[in-house]
């Protein structure tokens, strides 16, 4: 990823500080693919403290069933993870709004998967969904493309949770 997406990925999570300061939103993340560099990104973020909850690395499929719910039998790499993820991580951290990773990194395929494979998932309390990304690159390229995207998502929740 160049510089410049880097500094763009800076000024959503600034753009994100705002928004939860000025809603009083507070933020959960779960993250498989990105490994808590999501986390790490909105950490940096400007008074983080009073708007960050926290964040829940899960990895491993066992950690995803037990920690946040995820159902045995469901795909770890599916959109339908990604949702269980991000409403597990909201309901455990008590956050207003929340989103999730889960995917491929790459470089090899998991099963069925491509590498670049991801699926963004989100939790605002009323309403769950997710994104499928397909993303190119190294896995430092999907893992940096899918913060700035996730950051871009939160933006997105906690912007229409402010009054008309």
């Amino acid at each position: 990823m160049s510089e410049v997406q880097d500094a763009q990925t800076s000024k959503l999570v600034e753009r994100l500080a705002r928004l939860a300061t000025t809603t009083g939103t507070t933020v959960a993340v779960a993250e498989s693919v990105t490994c808590g560099a999501l986390v790490s990104a909105l950490g940096e973020g400007s008074d983080a403290s009073t708007w960050l909850a926290g964040g829940i690395v899960a990895y491993h499929t066992d950690v995803k069933a037990r920690l946040l719910g995820v159902p045995d039998d469901l795909d770890p790499y599916s959109g339908e993870c990604a949702e269980h993820l991000a409403s597990g991580v909201r309901r455990l951290l008590a956050s207003d709004v929340a989103v999730s990773t889960t995917g491929v990194g790459g470089p090899e395929p998991q099963g069925p998967h491509a590498p670049g494979t991801v699926y963004v998932g989100w939790d605002d309390g009323d309403r769950r969904g997710h994104t499928l990304l397909v993303l190119d690159g190294e896995p430092a390229d999907v893992v940096r493309e899918t913060v700035a995207l996730c950051a871009q998502r939160l933006c997105a929740l906690v912007d229409a949770r402010r009054e008309p």
